[in-house]
């Protein structure tokens, strides 16, 4: 019986194989000796990773694990937690979001938990539970949204934002500032903006990883300087511009992209 339920599938794939020759090809399709121009399409948020940057260092979770990394040195500290979903800086200090324990930890330093419940997403004000409340790092109860933010921040004005159902809203009045928002939180000197691929903003200049590239920006948006880079999340620490990959590697470079 067991090799039977084995072979079985593999029946089912050689059974396709000969429809799938068959598939009929859409109306206008492009001739298969014809190259079509390439398009630049921003991949989606990746919600398995992510990361926040302080002036104290950088921290992220990637498949669960989350991390720390303090400058100058920048040496990575993992501590072993239940599966996180997302991590902030607050008050100094290094946060993870552990649903599993219905609470959020610190990830360095001096050892402290706080019980929030399930949380889906955190800002450097606050932690958001999946049904949107929200409660402060000391537990208190504060304003949240309706529904479970796809990815929350503190912008420059020290409020906060979230993505919301496709939209970027302002936490404090619930003002709705974009709609088909992209996938990437960037905070700005006066608040946060959507954009498709990751980035920031900031006094020292605009950053963001894009095509296979870290590239510097003016503010018209054009390239000024251009370093070759993998996927990751970029932001500054200071004033360093520092990137880290979903496998955990931390780059540091100076705000005219030359790596330290």
């Amino acid at each position: 019986m067991r090799r039977l339920l084995t072979l079985v599938p593999r029946l089912l794939i050689l059974g396709l194989l000969p429809l799938a020759g068959c598939a009929p090809v859409p109306a206008g399709a492009p001739a298969q000796s014809q190259v079509a121009s390439p398009k630049v399409v921003a991949a989606p948020a990746d919600p398995g990773f992510r990361a926040a940057f302080a002036p104290e260092g950088v921290a992220w979770v990637s498949g669960g694990q989350a991390c720390v990394a303090r400058m100058p040195s920048y040496r990575v500290t993992c501590p072993r937690l239940p599966p996180v979903v997302d991590v902030a800086w607050n008050a100094g200090d290094a946060w993870a979001a552990v649903p599993g324990l219905g609470a959020v930890v610190t990830l360095d330093r001096a050892a402290r938990t706080v019980a929030v419940g399930r949380v889906v997403a955190l800002s450097a004000s606050r932690a958001y539970r999946e049904d949107g409340t929200a409660v402060t790092y000391a537990g208190a109860a504060t304003r949240g949204v309706v529904g479970a933010p796809a990815a929350a921040l503190t912008g420059g004005d020290g409020q906060d934002y979230v993505l919301l159902g496709g939209r970027l809203l302002r936490v404090s009045d619930g003002a709705v500032l974009e709609t088909g928002a992209g996938p990437y939180l960037h905070a700005t000197p006066t608040g946060a903006r959507s954009a498709d691929v990751p980035g920031v903003n900031g006094a020292f200049g605009r950053y963001r990883l894009n095509n296979g590239a870290l590239e510097r920006l003016d503010t018209a948006g054009g390239v000024l300087a251009r370093v070759p880079h993998g996927p990751g999340r970029v932001g500054l620490v200071g004033t360093d511009v520092v990137t880290i990959s979903p496998q955990g590697q931390v780059r540091v470079f100076g705000t005219d992209l030359r790596e330290r």
